[in-house]
């Protein structure tokens, strides 16, 4: 650690006309305000590759196992990052880290761990561990940091676990928390994504995956990773589709006020041996601007040794409130419209499960930098990356 923070106190970095160089500089970062949402506006023409950086396993920090990355937001007055861990406590108490992501003329050069703060429940307590207690304990997939009021919004998945001799029901959840990790309240759920017995309601550990708030903070976008049973099936093999949703929330409110159909691709690669598992769906979202959202769409199959993770561009102007439809048997008129920015298996290096996402800060030629983080799901067979793209207007 002392020798990292050494390393960041000599680095010198010198600017050549013409060259895109990286930098991390607070002078830099002061151009980003704190009180105000990174918004790419007019949108993305494309996505440069910079450079992939792995972190390194069986690292701990304050009694916790850093791995199972699976959401990260930026805070350019700290010039820090929040990442989100989806362990449920197994491995330490459900928690997020704080990081600095050093970066130099190449990329990034290293990611310092340097904090860990753990969630607590409305009692006031941490979460309990889930193979102790699966209906109290939290299983986190998403963070976001709304700096005009200090405070996080985290989703969790919940639990659904139905079979011939348990019924266990914990629904999912999108709550805020104080930057100390402290419960203050939860958004209103559409009593579609309340977890049933029967085959209705979302799917269990398909839920809420992705979240962002629009520039203003009044609402908040939360997508949904797979369809939920009222939707239809979930994206196979071939050109099987499917149907996932982006729900619109009043911040001030704390309700749903409409609901999006968003086209989710058939999974990239058949399963090996056939009929073992496979998905596609949706592992987090980036709010651009102008009702656009950029969308990470994450496919596994088995045997298959690296992800498949495709880049959207989702353009929800004009698309139809799909609140009271159940899409397995309406017609959509009006969906979610969306562009392919980039096909991550084309930039040269392995990708593994890549789920969260978020803006950084600014380049010397003024285009944003873009973190992408991957979640090694505690296995020794995968890795905690960090991807760091240039986005091209």
């Amino acid at each position: 650690m002392r020798y990292k923070l050494r390393l960041r106190l000599r680095l010198r970095f010198r600017l050549r006309l013409g060259e895109v160089a990286i930098v991390c500089v607070l002078l830099l970062l002061q151009a980003c305000s704190p009180s105000k949402k990174i918004i790419i506006g007019s949108g993305i023409s494309a996505l440069k590759f910079i450079n992939v950086y792995e972190y390194p396993k069986a690292t701990s920090l304050k009694e916790t196992i850093i791995g199972g990355l699976s959401g990260i937001d930026y805070d350019s007055k700290k010039n820090v990052y929040y990442i989100i861990c989806d362990d449920p406590s197994s491995k330490g108490p459900a928690r997020f880290y704080t990081a600095s992501v050093l970066l130099t003329e190449k990329g990034i050069d290293t990611v310092v761990i340097r904090d860990v703060t753990f969630f607590r429940n409305e009692k006031g307590e941490t979460f309990p561990d889930i193979t102790k207690d699966r209906i109290h304990s939290a299983d986190i997939e998403a963070l976001r940091y709304d700096a005009t009021r200090g405070e996080f919004i985290m989703s969790t998945e919940g639990q659904r676990v139905i079979n011939a001799d348990t019924t266990l029901i914990q629904n999912p959840a999108v709550m805020i928390m104080s930057s100390t990790g402290n419960y203050i309240d939860s958004f209103s759920l559409p009593p579609v994504m309340h977890f049933q017995k029967t085959e209705n309601g979302p799917r269990h550990n398909e839920v809420f995956e992705g979240l962002d708030f629009d520039e203003s903070h009044r609402y908040l976008y939360v997508s949904v990773e797979s369809p939920i049973y009222e939707d239809g099936i979930k994206p196979a093999g071939a050109d099987t589709t499917g149907w996932s949703r982006i729900i619109k929330f009043d911040r001030e409110t704390k309700k749903a006020v409409a609901q999006f159909a968003y086209p989710l691709d058939a999974v990239p690669y058949p399963a090996n041996p056939p009929g073992a598992f496979k998905i596609n769906g949706i592992s987090d979202i980036l709010y651009l601007g102008k009702n656009k959202l950029l969308v990470i769409e994450r496919g596994y199959s088995t045997g298959r040794v690296p992800s498949d993770v495709r880049i959207y561009m989702a353009d929800m102007n004009g698309a139809e409130d799909i609140s009271e439809k159940a899409l397995k048997a309406y017609k959509i008129k009006r969906p979610v419209q969306k562009k392919l920015l980039i096909d991550m298996s084309k930039i040269g290096v392995y990708i593994d499960n890549v789920e969260g996402a978020s803006f950084g800060p600014v380049l010397p030629n003024g285009h944003r930098t873009l973190l992408f983080v991957s979640d090694d799901n505690f296995d020794r067979k995968q890795r905690t990356q960090f991807f760091l793209f240039e986005v091209l207007p």
